[in-house]
C-alpha cells in the first residue's frame, strides 16, 4: 500500500518533465526492462498459451489502462481528489472478483457497495461544482480497467508466481510501449528535472513492478476479495503524501469522503457471503 499510495504524487512529479503519453509509455518500458531482467535471470519459461488472455487483461488494465487514465486525470484533478475517487477501487475489485468467480454477495454487501458509491459520487460532484469533470470520467474508467486487471492477475497468481504475472504482462506490452515511447517523446516536450526523474523511476520500479509483484503474491495467498480490502489504506496515505510531498491544500470534504468509503467497504467484509 505504501508503494501504491505514492503513485499519484510520483505521477504529478513525473508530469513536470514529461507529457502524459510519454510518462505512461516510458514508465511501462522501464518496468518491462526490470521485469525482463528478472525473468531472464530466473530462466523462466514462456507462459502457457492458455494464460495469454488473462495476461492480456492484466496488461490492458494495470500496465496501460490505469496509468494512462489516471495520468490524464491528474492534469486537471488534484492528487487528493483523485485519491478519494480511486478509494472505490477495493470495492470495485471485490465486486468484479465476485462476478468472475460466480459467488453471490449478500444483500448487506450490496447495501454497503451502493453506499460507498454514493459517497464517492457525492464527493466528486461537489468538488466539480455540480457536474462530473473530464478528470472524473478518466478516474472512473481507471477504476474499472484496474479492477479487471487486479481480478485477473489475482487469479493467475494462483497458477504462477505473482512477479511472473506482472513481469510477463509488462514484457508482452513492449511491442506497443516501445514505439509509443519513441512517438510520444518526439511529439511531447521533455524538460528534465529532479522531481520529474524521481517520479518516473518510482512509478516504473516502485508502483508498476515491485508494488504489483507484492500485490499479486498477496492476492494468491489470501484471496482476491480479502486482499482487495487491504487497499483501503491507500487513499488515506495518498492524502498524507499530497500534503507533505506536493504541498496541496486538503479540501475539507476529502478526508471525510475517504473515511466514508473506508467505513462502507469495511462493512462489505463483515457481510456474510
Amino acid at each position: 500500500m505504501v508503494a501504491f499510495s505514492l503513485t499519484f504524487p510520483s505521477t504529478v512529479w513525473g508530469l513536470e518533465s514529461f507529457g502524459p503519453w510519454s510518462l505512461v509509455a516510458v514508465r511501462s518500458v522501464l518496468a518491462a526492462l526490470i521485469a525482463g531482467a528478472f525473468l531472464l535471470a530466473g530462466r523462466v519459461p514462456l507462459p502457457d498459451r492458455r494464460h495469454l488472455p488473462g495476461l492480456a487483461v492484466v496488461a490492458g488494465g494495470v500496465v496501460i489502462g490505469f496509468p494512462l487514465l489516471t495520468t490524464l486525470a491528474l492534469r486537471t484533478s488534484t492528487t487528493s481528489h483523485a485519491a478519494v475517487v480511486v478509494g472505490l477501487l477495493p470495492l470495485t475489485t471485490a465486486v468484479l472478483a465476485a462476478l468472475r468467480t460466480g459467488r453471490r454477495p449478500s444483500r448487506a454487501f450490496w447495501a454497503a457497495a451502493v453506499a460507498g458509491a454514493a459517497v464517492v459520487l457525492a464527493f466528486t460532484v461537489q468538488q466539480s461544482g455540480g457536474a462530473l469533470s473530464a478528470g472524473d470520467l478518466y478516474l472512473f474508467g481507471a477504476l474499472l480497467v484496474c479492477a479487471a486487471g487486479y481480478t485477473e492477475g489475482g487469479r493467475l497468481a494462483r497458477l504462477m508466481p505473482g512477479w511472473q504475472v506482472i513481469g510477463w504482462a509488462l514484457v508482452l506490452c513492449l511491442p506497443l510501449t516501445l514505439p509509443a515511447s519513441a512517438a510520444a517523446l518526439a511529439l511531447e516536450p521533455v524538460r528534465l528535472t529532479a522531481h520529474g526523474v524521481v517520479g518516473l523511476v518510482w512509478v516504473a520500479a516502485g508502483s508498476t513492478f515491485f508494488g504489483l509483484y507484492v500485490w499479486y503474491r498477496g492476492m494468491a495467498a489470501i484471496g482476491i476479495p480479502r486482499a482487495s480490502q487491504l487497499q483501503l489504506a491507500q487513499p488515506l496515505l495518498t492524502l498524507v503524501w499530497a500534503v507533505l510531498v506536493l504541498g496541496e491544500s486538503l479540501p475539507a470534504a476529502a478526508p471525510l469522503a475517504a473515511v466514508g468509503v473506508l467505513v462502507c467497504i469495511a462493512a462489505t467484509q463483515r457481510a456474510k457471503d
